[in-house]
């Protein structure tokens, strides 16, 4: 095996640069790394109708796209920019490896491309609520006045953003444990782990390597490293991490906080980390009612928001008026309609059983949508502590058997209808027979703890199609109606 390159943004012109990968990551990188000079090859193992059109764009600026193989190193290929989907086995990062060639993510190539005046990163990640928490770190940014953008993996190019000529003041940055593992060179001026569960450990091999991306959020912070009380292994985290002189552990918490910590007392968000005695004094940020929604998880994330501007110095205030601004993304804990007495909540984004928990401890009596692509998760800790609230479940998708199994060991009692089929109107049936098992108060909740890609393009589609028979059932039109 070859000794890795030693490679520099300033030495890329005349370098043959493979990019891995098309779409919101590699189409900005391959122009980026053109512009400065690099000879640029994608490779992309995709070879269909949206790929034929970014690789036009691109060849139009002299790239060389090649598509249906993305296995082969290109011979002479001095450098390796990836996306984030590609995996760390894969046969091209091998062939990098045996050729000594290094391999950057994209985030790791728009850290190094960053002005010297660029401005600071306040980064957020863990395994859900990562979109949400940005986009609240945002508003509030913005209510303090200050110039800011919700980047990175929220599907804003970090290298648009880097590259172009808007002036911003602070970025609110969501990365993923697939962008960090690339991107060892990050220095954040805060950072965030809002919560640690087994997801993607098809990608990196062990719940333990998973972790430790997650953790590369910390290396370097400056001011303060954020964790969740509630969830030790964020502070494990915090606590292996080497960060700059002075940078401090800040928890937050549902309950009552301890100094440097932010939490809630007596439904306020109050903060005792970014106070002058933080022993013995709180700062009031904001009411639990200005959180939208307000169930348990998202008042988290908005504690981790309001945690990562109090660091950058955002008043008091600005946290309130910023969580009142704040409009949640659909799909995320949503509320469709309220039929017959019974209310319809879209958490299509609850691609996980950590999410789907998170959603289930938000209502009290349910009737339970569930199931998808299980990507190796197990279900029965999250029906042992669910099965108090569950009026009954409607299970869809491929491995929905596994959900299944789980509730005959520990809900037996409690209602199960099994859709056996895939086609366009299997959500519609759910919700038909999700109202047949609920009763008047109870919440109809698509919580499916599993991926959408078994019967829909994402999780957008799969509550889309949800929200379209809710409100089909509301107006007493059926599927097929016209």
């Amino acid at each position: 095996m070859a000794s890795p390159v030693t490679l520099d943004v300033s030495d890329l012109a005349g370098r043959h640069v493979t990019v891995a990968g098309l779409g919101v990551s590699g189409v900005p990188a391959a122009r980026a790394l053109r512009g400065l000079g690099a000879t640029v090859t994608v490779v992309n193992g995709v070879d269909g109708e949206r790929q034929r059109a970014e690789a036009a764009e691109l060849e139009a600026l002299g790239v060389t796209v090649r598509l249906g193989d993305g296995d082969t190193l290109p011979q002479g290929t001095d450098l390796i920019v990836t996306t984030p989907g590609w995996k760390p086995g894969s046969p091209l990062f091998q062939a990098a490896a045996e050729a000594g060639v290094p391999v950057w993510g994209d985030v790791e190539l728009a850290w190094r491309l960053r002005k010297a005046d660029a401005p600071p990163w306040l980064a957020v990640t863990g395994t859900n609520g990562k979109t949400t928490t940005v986009r609240m770190l945002a508003a509030i940014l913005e209510a303090a006045g200050l110039r800011t953008a919700a980047v990175g993996n929220i599907g804003v190019s970090l290298l648009d953003v880097v590259l172009g000529e808007e002036q911003y003041d602070v970025l609110a940055v969501e990365l993923s444990s697939y962008q960090l593992h690339w991107a060892p060179s990050l220095r954040a001026h805060s950072g965030a782990v809002l919560n640690l569960a087994p997801d993607h450990l098809d990608w990196h091999g062990s719940m333990a390597a998973y972790a430790a991306d997650k953790g590369r959020i910390y290396e370097g912070n400056k001011v303060a490293c954020v964790y969740n009380v509630a969830d030790p292994a964020t502070e494990d985290l915090v606590r292996a991490a080497d960060v700059e002189e002075g940078c401090r552990a800040i928890g937050f918490t549902l309950g009552t906080p301890g100094p440097s910590q932010l939490g809630v007392v007596e439904n306020i968000l109050v903060d005792r980390a970014f106070v002058e005695n933080r022993q013995k004094q709180a700062q009031e940020l904001a009411e639990v009612s200005d959180v939208n929604p307000p169930a348990p998880h998202n008042i988290a994330n908005a504690l981790a928001a309001a945690a990562l501007a109090r660091a950058y110095g955002v008043p008091p205030a600005a946290v309130r008026d910023g969580l009142r601004a704040f409009r949640p993304d659909p799909h995320r804990v949503e509320h469709v309609a309220e039929v017959a007495g019974v209310a319809y909540v879209d958490d299509s984004k609850a691609t996980n059983t950590h999410a789907a928990q998170a959603s289930l401890d938000s209502f009290e009596h349910i009737v339970w949508i569930a199931g998808g692509l299980a990507k190796g998760a197990t279900f029965d800790e999250l029906v042992v502590a669910s099965a108090k609230r569950l009026r009954g479940v409607v299970l869809i998708g491929a491995d929905r058997a596994l959900i299944r199994e789980a509730l005959a060991r520990h809900a037996a009692d409690v209602p199960v209808v099994d859709l056996d089929r895939t086609d366009t109107g299997a959500m519609a049936a759910a919700v038909r027979e999700a109202a047949r098992l609920a009763r008047p108060g109870d919440t109809v909740l698509l919580a499916p703890a599993c991926a959408s890609m078994d019967m829909f393009v994402n999780y957008n589609k799969r509550g889309d199609a949800f929200a379209t028979a809710v409100r089909d059932l509301a107006s007493g039109r059926g599927p097929d109606d016209q």
